[in-house]
């Protein structure tokens, strides 16, 4: 049986984002055999359209900036409709989406519509919405991991 993949994809700038996307990594994890690769899109700016292709599944996370998605969250999912026009696709790949915002939490309703516009995404489930930073251990972000990661294995 070969090892699933899922790709955690992400902003964050002050660190808010990225303790939501650990946490959504590890729910991946303890859901069974996933290999999974975070990038942080802060860091990295651009994400292989190749190598996001070859994955199972897709975790996207951004920060609320004025109720919309980071520029390089809506980059990513630019770089999704580009990549489908040149023959590599993610539509109907899972994915999970989450947001972390300061009171707004209205990037939430936009991200959905880009995963589905742009990316041809199947959302699985709400998007979570996590007012700052989640808490140590947030059972919420752990088990949209676990959705996610459940789906990809076949188990959902």
């Amino acid at each position: 049986m070969t090892t699933k993949k899922v790709m955690v994809i992400y902003h964050s700038h002050s660190g808010n984002t990225e303790a939501c996307a650990k946490l959504v990594a590890q729910g991946i994890r303890e859901a069974g055999d996933v290999h999974v690769t975070t990038v942080n899109t802060d860091q990295a700016q651009r994400v292989d359209m190749r190598e996001l292709a070859a994955c199972d599944g897709l975790a996207i996370g951004s920060p609320d900036y004025a109720s919309y998605v980071a520029g390089t969250i809506k980059q990513l999912f630019e770089d999704l409709y580009i990549a489908k026009r040149d023959g590599i696709t993610v539509a109907g790949k899972p994915c999970v989406l989450f947001v972390t915002h300061g009171g707004g939490g209205k990037a939430a309703e936009v991200m959905e519509r880009l995963a589905g516009k742009y990316g041809g995404l199947t959302v699985l489930g709400d998007v979570f919405s996590c007012l700052r930073a989640p808490e140590e251990g947030c059972p919420e972000a752990i088990a949209l991991g676990k959705k996610l990661g459940s789906h990809v294995l076949g188990q959902a």
